[in-house]
């Protein structure tokens, strides 16, 4: 039984040893799960602002490096709501229609540089504001899936223009300021100048005067010296 036990716990040792060993491997496998891994995006901000009965682009497009083939692609409104759904058999081919509201328009393209899905929604109403997903599955990739999300919020055309007035009062502002600035800056200069040149002239006045002082007492010509009388013999 002492040998049995010992090698049940060698058993169990080994099973650890593989247990904690197989894990090693992981890193590199998930290295290259990531270097194929399906990646869509909505731009470089998930937010768009429309107005009220407008039409509004709802970008996405998506990325793999090992191509897609049989690719399923589904937009979603608040996640719930499928508003367009589409198939493309490969990068040869323009994707194919399965389902869509009416209100949905397609307007990317996949046979060109991007894997562009973008949509367009038409007649935006206010009850239209709220998140827009783009799922994508690849079979290509094992069915890899991926999505990303994108916020609309729908406005009056008054509140955009006050938006847009607010902008526009703050950059005439700044503008006026900095105006303001230079003008005050050069009458600064002005008048800096000005007593400067009223400090320079009152010297040369005094520096003048000193000297007329000088030449009168030292007796030179026009001076009180040469007005007394010679002496009598």
């Amino acid at each position: 039984q002492p040998g049995a036990r010992a090698l049940q716990h060698v058993g169990l040792r080994t099973r650890a040893v593989s247990s904690l060993s197989s894990p090693l491997s992981l890193p590199g496998l998930h290295v290259l799960a990531i270097a194929f891994a399906l990646e869509v995006s909505v731009g470089k901000t998930n937010t768009v602002m429309a107005l009220n009965n407008s039409n509004v682009l709802l970008p996405c497009i998506f990325t793999t490096c090992i191509g897609f083939q049989d690719l399923d692609f589904t937009w979603y409104f608040n996640l719930t709501e499928m508003i367009y759904h589409g198939k493309i058999k490969s990068k040869a081919s323009e994707p194919i229609l399965v389902e869509r509201n009416p209100r949905v328009e397609f307007v990317g393209s996949t046979t060109g540089k991007d894997n562009n899905i973008s949509i367009v929604l038409k007649n935006v109403e206010f009850s239209d504001a709220g998140r827009y997903t783009c799922h994508v599955k690849n079979p290509k990739e094992k069915k890899a899936q991926h999505n990303a999300t994108i916020i609309l919020t729908v406005v009056q055309e008054s509140k955009l223009v006050e938006a847009d007035n607010t902008v526009t009062l703050i950059i005439v502002g700044i503008v006026g300021g900095l105006i303001g600035l230079l003008i005050l800056f050069m009458l600064v200069k002005r008048v800096v100048l000005f007593i400067i040149k009223k400090t320079q002239d009152g010297k040369k006045e005094c520096l003048v005067s000193s000297s007329g002082n000088d030449n009168t007492e030292n007796g030179l010509a026009g001076s009180k010296a040469e007005q007394k009388a010679p002496p009598k013999a």
